[in-house]
């Protein structure tokens, strides 16, 4: 269970829709706890290729998130007080972080991990189900989207920064498959919860989104 007196920011949003640095951005702000739950899948997927972990064995990756220590500093994430930021985009990592992810079961043994991010004096928490499942009693519940090819621009930008030749209408079909696999997904598909304010990011930078998010905040 989760403290009633943390605040606790859920963020959640297609890809591309700047959910991730607009969460990282107000948490500083903030000074609040953040967390990265795409991350955490991959985290744990990387944990247990490190020990050998049978991921099927459900007994087995329940004990190992218990004792495992993740956090989140600005772009770079830790395990065990090692950055894995790099280890966790390898392509092996993804495939099993996507098993656990699609697993009932599994997903569900993550859940309490998650929510022991929710610490004083708040938190912010970005994924595709966090003000719908993790934390549905969330103070502040946002959505943020934007246009399919506002997102392939964004997205397009970022890899010919990093030196990566990507053609700008194979992002944006890679941009739909992704939405309809989130939103169709059997478990935690991705969904507007009721209560959450819907902010289109379309015609807003960084520092516009978060000073809108901030707005709605209730001292």
């Amino acid at each position: 269970m989760v403290n009633k007196n943390i605040q606790i920011i859920a963020i959640d949003g297609p890809a591309s829709s700047g959910k991730g640095t607009v969460a990282k951005k107000l948490s500083r702000q903030l000074n609040y706890h953040y967390l990265d739950s795409g991350a955490i899948y991959r985290i744990i997927a990387l944990a247990c290729i490190k020990k050998n972990i049978a991921i099927e064995k459900n007994g087995a990756l329940s004990q190992l998130i218990q004792k495992l220590n993740v956090c989140f500093d600005g772009d770079s994430s830790f395990l065990e007080n090692e950055n894995v930021t790099e280890q966790i985009r390898d392509e092996r990592v993804g495939k099993v972080a996507s098993y656990i992810a699609q697993n009932i079961n599994l997903r569900n043994s993550i859940l309490d991990y998650q929510r022991s991010f929710a610490k004083k004096p708040g938190l912010v928490a970005e994924g595709r189900d966090m003000a719908t499942v993790v934390f549905p009693q969330a103070n502040l519940k946002i959505y943020l989207d934007a246009s399919v090819n506002e997102r392939a621009e964004r997205r397009y930008k970022q890899l010919i920064l990093k030196g990566i030749d990507v053609n700008i209408l194979d992002l944006a079909s890679e941009i739909i498959a992704r939405d309809k696999q989130d939103m169709e997904r059997q478990h935690s598909p991705l969904v507007k919860d009721k209560d959450s304010i819907v902010i289109n990011t379309d015609c807003l930078d960084i520092n516009q989104t978060v000073k809108k998010i901030l707005s709605f905040i209730k001292n």
